[in-house]
C-alpha cells in the first residue's frame, strides 16, 4: 500500500510511456475543466453595489436618510453552492443586523459591533447542495442602517448571488425594501413572485406609465440629437426561404444581417421588406438615429405569416428580452460588426464608453465567469496552464496548447472591460485580481504564461496587459530599501511586512519573459538581483534550503523550511538562468547559490525519490508540487550545465519520476499529495498539521506536468549523448 493509494492504481501499472502519463494528467484536468465562455447575466446598476473588495455595500442610511428610528429595510438574495459545506463570511455593520440563511438566523451582532462600523465580525453559514436563501435585516437606529457583507477574502473569490424572485430569477444582486415599520411575520422565498411576499422590492423592475409609451431609445438615452444607438438580437432560420420583417420606426433606421446593410429608412412610420435566408441562425443588428422628439423602432419577423421569435444574442440571464442595445454613440454611423458581435470590450459611445443593456430600467449587461476554473486569471492557473502548454508541445498534441490557448484568451480579451467596469461599478464581474491589482500573486505568473502563451493568441491585448502588469512591480510594488519585494498588508495582518520564497515564482518568471518580449534589460536585471536578495533574507546556511519567510517586523526568518516555498525558489533559479545574458554580472553568484541549494534539496530526498511538506521532517506527508519542482529545476541544470556532478542529479530526476508515478498520480490521471495555499507560521507544527494537502489541486496539476516534460527532455538528452534538447 502506498502513502496515497493502493499500488495497484498507481498509473505507473498501467503505463511507463511519459507522454500517455502526461496526456492522462492533462487529460482529466481538462475534461473536468471544459472549455465553456463566459456567462451574461441583466444587472441594476442602481442596487446594491460591490466596494473594491468584492464585498456588498448595503448603505440604506444614505438610500433612506428619512426613516424612522427603529424601522426595518430587508435585503433579499440568493446563493448557490455545489455541496453541503461551510462558509466563512464577515461582515461591518453600521446597526443591528439580523442574518438569516434557509429560514434560520445565522448572525446577529452584539452591542459593540452594531455600532462600530470600523470593526467587523465573522461568522459561519452551514450551506446546502442546491440553493440557499439569504434574507437580511437592516433596523434603522441612531448609528446609521446597513452594513458591508462578503464572503472572507471575497476578493480571491466573489460570491454570485442571485436575485431570487420569480420575475426576476437569474438576474445578479439584490432585491431590498422600503423601511418598515414592523418586521416581517414571514421571510420571502425562492421562487416567490414579487407580488406574493406582500411586498415592494427595489429597484424597480419595469418603465413607469410615461416611460412606457416613448420609444425604447428615448427611455433608456433620453434625446440625442446628433446620436445613434444600436439594437441586436439573433433570428433561427429554421427553413430556406423568404422571411418578412414588419415594424415601425422613430427616427432613421437601418437593418443589418450579419455585416450587410438589407434596409434603410430616413422617414419615421411603419415598414415591411423582405429577406431570403437559408437554414441557420443570424446576427440581426439595428441602427436607430435620435428624431426630434423621439426614437426607436419595433419589429417583428415573419416566414409564410407564421410568427419567428428572436433570440436573446448574449443569452443574457435573468431577463425574458430579446433585443440588447448600446449607445448612445456620435454621428455618423461607423459600425465594425465583428468587434460588435464579440462583446468583450467597451464600445466608444458619445463623450464616453458604453456597453450593452437591456429595455428596463438601469438594466445593464454584465460578463461573469460561472466556470470554475477554466477562463479564470489566478497565480495557481498560472502553473497549471504554462504545464499544459509544456505537455501539448513535448508530446506534439495541439490540442493541449489550444486548450490553455482559450483559456488565456478569454483573460486577455475581457482586461480592458474588467478596467472600465471597475471604474463605473466599483468592482469588475471579471478579472477580480488583476484589476484591482496589489500583490505579485495578483499578475506575476499568470503574466509569465500569457507571454508563454502569446504565440498562440489572436490580438495583442495580452502586450498591453503585459505593461500594465510591468508598471505595477516597477513602479507600485512594496520594497524594502535594498529593492528587495516584500508584502505590505495590514488589512491581512498575517502577510503584512513579510518577505515570502513564493513571490520569487510569482515575480522572476514573468520579469524574465517581459524582458524577452520588450528587450528592457533592467527586468532581466531585477529578476536576477532578487533572486540574491531572497538569498540574503531566506537562505539557511547549515541546511542549505531556504526559510519560508522573512518577518520584516521582527527582523527574523522563520528557519522553517516548507516543501513549496523552497520548489518555487528552485524552479526560479531555472527560469531566470535560461533567460539571462550568458554576460550578466550576477551569473556567477547566481550559479554558486544555485548549485549550493540543489546539494540541501538532494540531501532530503526520500527512498521513494520524494520530498516531504516539510522538507526536513519525513514523517511530515510526501508532497507533489515540490516534489515535481526540485525535478525540474535538477533536469534544466543538468542539461544546461548549470549543475556540477551530474550524475547524482539525474539519477534524482528519474527517482523523483518514478516515485511521482508510484505515489501520487493514479491510472486516471488524478494527482495527490499537493498542499494546499498556505499561511505561514514560524512552527513547523502548522506546516506538517494544519496544512493538508488537496486532489488535483491548481498549485500541483501544471507542475506535475512541467516534471514530467523535464524528465522527458532528460532522457532525450541523454539518449542524444548529453547534447542540448530543442
Amino acid at each position: 500500500m502506498g502513502y496515497y493509494f493502493h499500488n495497484e492504481h498507481a498509473v505507473s501499472v498501467k503505463t511507463q510511456d511519459i507522454n500517455t502519463v502526461l496526456k492522462t494528467v492533462a487529460n482529466r484536468y481538462i475534461g473536468q475543466n471544459p472549455p465553456f465562455g463566459v456567462s451574461y447575466y441583466a444587472y441594476q446598476k442602481n442596487g446594491i453595489r460591490q466596494d473594491k473588495h468584492y464585498r456588498f455595500v448595503f448603505d440604506f442610511q444614505d438610500l433612506y436618510p428619512l426613516a424612522g428610528l427603529e424601522s426595518s429595510v430587508y435585503a433579499w438574495s440568493k446563493l448557490w453552492s455545489d455541496e453541503d459545506m461551510t462558509m466563512a463570511f464577515e461582515i461591518s455593520c453600521f446597526g443591528p443586523v439580523i442574518i438569516y440563511c434557509n429560514g434560520e438566523r445565522v448572525y446577529k451582532p452584539n452591542v459593540l459591533l452594531e455600532r462600530r462600523s470600523d470593526l467587523s465580525a465573522t461568522f459561519s453559514v452551514q450551506l446546502k447542495k442546491g440553493w440557499n436563501n439569504f434574507v437580511l435585516r437592516f433596523i434603522r437606529t441612531n448609528t446609521g442602517c446597513g452594513g458591508i457583507l462578503g464572503a472572507i477574502s471575497s476578493r480571491n473569490r466573489p460570491q454570485s448571488f442571485i436575485v431570487p424572485s420569480l420575475e426576476r430569477e437569474g438576474q445578479r444582486g439584490w432585491l431590498y425594501t422600503l423601511p418598515l415599520k414592523e418586521p416581517l411575520n414571514k421571510l420571502p422565498e425562492p421562487g416567490m413572485t414579487e407580488e406574493e411576499t406582500g411586498l415592494c422590492w427595489y429597484p424597480l423592475r419595469d418603465w413607469l406609465p410615461e416611460e412606457e409609451t416613448m420609444g425604447q431609445m428615448k427611455r433608456m438615452y433620453s434625446l440625442r440629437k446628433g446620436c445613434y444607438a444600436i439594437a441586436w438580437t439573433r433570428l433561427f432560420a429554421e427553413k430556406n426561404g423568404e422571411y418578412s420583417i414588419r415594424g415601425s420606426n422613430t427616427g432613421n433606421v437601418q437593418f443589418y444581417i450579419d455585416d450587410k446593410l438589407i434596409y434603410s429608412s430616413e422617414k419615421s412610420g411603419e415598414f415591411e421588406f423582405k429577406i431570403n435566408l437559408k437554414y441557420g441562425h443570424y446576427n440581426v443588428l439595428v441602427i436607430n438615429q435620435c428624431g426630434n422628439t423621439d426614437w426607436g423602432f419595433k419589429a417583428d419577423c415573419f416566414y409564410e405569416n407564421k410568427s419567428i421569435s428572436f433570440i436573446n444574442p448574449l443569452n443574457v440571464k435573468g431577463t425574458d428580452e430579446k433585443w440588447i442595445y448600446a449607445g448612445p454613440f456620435s454621428l455618423p454611423v461607423n459600425i465594425e460588426p465583428g468587434i460588435i458581435y464579440s462583446a468583450d470590450r467597451p464600445l466608444d459611445g458619445a463623450g464616453r464608453k458604453v456597453f450593452w443593456r437591456l429595455d428596463k430600467p438601469h438594466t445593464v449587461i454584465r460578463p461573469y465567469n460561472d466556470n470554475k476554473l477554466f477562463g479564470h486569471w489566478n497565480y495557481p492557473l498560472g502553473v497549471t496552464l504554462y504545464g499544459i502548454i509544456e505537455a501539448g508541445r513535448f508530446t506534439g498534441d495541439n490540442s493541449l496548447i489550444e486548450y490553455a490557448a482559450k483559456h488565456v484568451e478569454i483573460c486577455t480579451r475581457f482586461f480592458e472591460y474588467a478596467l472600465w467596469e471597475r471604474d463605473r461599478y466599483g468592482a469588475a464581474s471579471m478579472h477580480n485580481l488583476l484589476s484591482t491589482i496589489s500583490t505579485l500573486d495578483d499578475c506575476g505568473s499568470f503574466g509569465s504564461v500569457m507571454l508563454e502563451a502569446s504565440g498562440e493568441l489572436t490580438g495583442d491585448d495580452y502586450a498591453r496587459i503585459a505593461d500594465y502588469i510591468a508598471d505595477f512591480i516597477k513602479n507600485k510594488l512594496h520594497r524594502l530599501p535594498d529593492g528587495t519585494f516584500y508584502r505590505v498588508n495590514p488589512e491581512h495582518l498575517l502577510m503584512d511586512e513579510t518577505i515570502w520564497a513564493d513571490d520569487l515564482y510569482m515575480s522572476v518568471p514573468f520579469l524574465c519573459r517581459y524582458y524577452r518580449l520588450t528587450g528592457r534589460q533592467e527586468f532581466i536585471d531585477d529578476a536576477a538581483r532578487q533572486l540574491i536578495l531572497y538569498h540574503k533574507y531566506l537562505y539557511r546556511s547549515d541546511k542549505k534550503i531556504m526559510s519560508h519567510v522573512y518577518d520584516v517586523k521582527h527582523r527574523k526568518a522563520t528557519e522553517v523550511s516548507w516543501g513549496r516555498g523552497n520548489g518555487w525558489v528552485a524552479f526560479s533559479y531555472s527560469e531566470l538562468l535560461k533567460f539571462l545574458p550568458e554576460e550578466h554580472e550576477l551569473r556567477g553568484e547566481l550559479l554558486k547559490n544555485f548549485n549550493e541549494l540543489c546539494e540541501g534539496y538532494l540531501a532530503l530526498q526520500d527512498e521513494k525519490g520524494l520530498w516531504h511538506q516539510v522538507l526536513t521532517d519525513h514523517q511530515s506527508y510526501p508532497e507533489s508540487s515540490c516534489t515535481s519542482m526540485f525535478a525540474c529545476a535538477f533536469a534544466r541544470g543538468v542539461r544546461n550545465s548549470w549543475l556540477e556532478n551530474h550524475e547524482k542529479y539525474i539519477e534524482a530526476v528519474l527517482r523523483a519520476w518514478r516515485g511521482l508515478c508510484n505515489e501520487a498520480i493514479d491510472k486516471d490521471g488524478n494527482v495527490y499529495g499537493i498542499c494546499r495555499g498556505s499561511g505561514f507560521s514560524f512552527s513547523e507544527d502548522y506546516y506538517k498539521n494544519d496544512l493538508g494537502w488537496l486532489l488535483n489541486d491548481t498549485h500541483g496539476t501544471g507542475i506535475v506536468l512541467l516534471a514530467g516534460v523535464e524528465y522527458g527532455k532528460l532522457l532525450d538528452w541523454l539518449s542524444n549523448g548529453g547534447k542540448q534538447y530543442v
